[in-house]
């Protein structure tokens, strides 16, 4: 959106409360500014320095830190509507609309044009990702059946499955509709669908384009973490949860981000040659991401045993419960960022 003073084009940012965390601040200001809401992954993208005028006239560099927000609600009216224009743009554009160059890499780093020309390539993707939700009936998928092994088509359409079931399980955590609940369940029998064509396909093809045990076991991480998905949903079916802590939602952003840098990594695999520096880059990220949705889920468990330990310990084990599916839906990725990197170093 526009910046009220000069009218040039920003992201929203502000300075934090000294109560709030960086990236619920964030996530605070993107409502104010630009009335969107979502869930934001604690675990930043990077950050860019600016020169901001203050209004005592002393003109000072600040640094700002960038936080991945993923947009559930776009608000008609929002806090400062009256005071911006708001308007969304490619990557591409929007890089270019900026004036700080830090931020404009910082959005052309965010960018997945290979995953773009994988679907533009095989337009695989472009059927799974309509809905989010990918063809129940995967009316699509006779095109993947293995005359040559199409492995690389597999790999994103599986990837994009499971990006679909990340967005499910992260608006039910945001707003508590059960309806979610049964979109995670369709997602995981889709990948389920794909890792089974994937495997057959690894026994009738001759020649594959990584070690037989390097494919199963990628796709068998990202399997492992919609598995995972529907382990939590079904938990909070079972206990019937309806409302959610912070550090809970906090830990399902970050698996959503996780989800679309895995989506991003599967079509650079058709190249690892050209293409092991920013698989390097995508792992590195899902590897911190990991580590700090560890700090979270300590975080979190901890405030629930200070707060219902000792006076509710039916609720602080279905909480217990909740964290444990939400830290091995992370974990999950951390093993696909190690098996990507077991490929790179391979065949790169």
């Amino acid at each position: 959106m526009t910046s009220r003073e000069s009218g040039r084009w920003v992201i929203p940012k502000g300075n934090p409360p000294p109560h709030l965390a960086a990236h619920n601040a964030a996530s605070l200001e993107a409502e104010e500014e630009a009335g969107v809401r979502g869930l934001v992954c604690p675990t930043p993208l990077g950050s860019y320095r600016y020169r901001k005028k203050r209004s005592n006239g002393a003109s000072l560099m600040v640094d700002v830190d960038v936080f991945p927000l993923s947009v559930s609600a776009e608000l008609v009216s929002w806090k400062e509507e009256s005071q911006r224009e708001r308007r969304w743009f490619t990557l591409a554009e929007a890089a270019d609309a900026v004036d700080e160059p830090d931020l404009r890499d910082l959005i052309r780093s965010f960018g997945q044009s290979e995953f773009r020309a994988a679907t533009q390539r095989s337009n695989i993707l472009t059927a799974v990702a309509q809905k989010s939700k990918v063809n129940h009936m995967f009316a699509w998928f006779q095109r993947l059946l293995p005359k040559t092994g199409n492995f690389f088509e597999m790999f994103e359409a599986h990837a994009v499955t499971v990006a679909a079931g990340a967005d499910a399980l992260a608006r039910l955590v945001q707003d508590g509709n059960r309806d979610h609940i049964r979109e995670v369940i369709e997602r995981e029998h889709d990948a389920d669908e794909i890792i089974r064509q994937m495997l057959r396909t690894v026994r009738e093809t001759f020649l594959t384009p990584f070690d037989r045990s390097a494919i199963t076991a990628l796709i068998g991480a990202m399997d492992d973490a919609i598995d995972e998905m529907q382990a939590t949903v079904l938990a909070i079916d079972l206990y019937e949860v309806t409302g959610f802590e912070q550090e809970m939602k906090d830990m399902a952003a970050i698996v959503i981000d996780a989800a679309r840098l895995t989506a991003e990594a599967m079509p650079l695999l058709r190249d690892v040659g050209r293409n092991g520096k920013r698989l390097h880059e995508l792992t590195e990220r899902l590897v911190r991401m990991e580590s700090h949705a560890d700090e979270i889920h300590r975080a979190g468990l901890k405030r629930a045993f200070k707060e219902l330990g000792p006076t509710d310990p039916l609720k602080f084990s279905v909480q217990r419960e909740v964290y444990k599916h939400l830290e091995r839906i992370v974990d999950a990725f951390e093993d696909v960022a190690n098996e990507i990197d077991g490929i790179v170093i391979d065949h790169s």
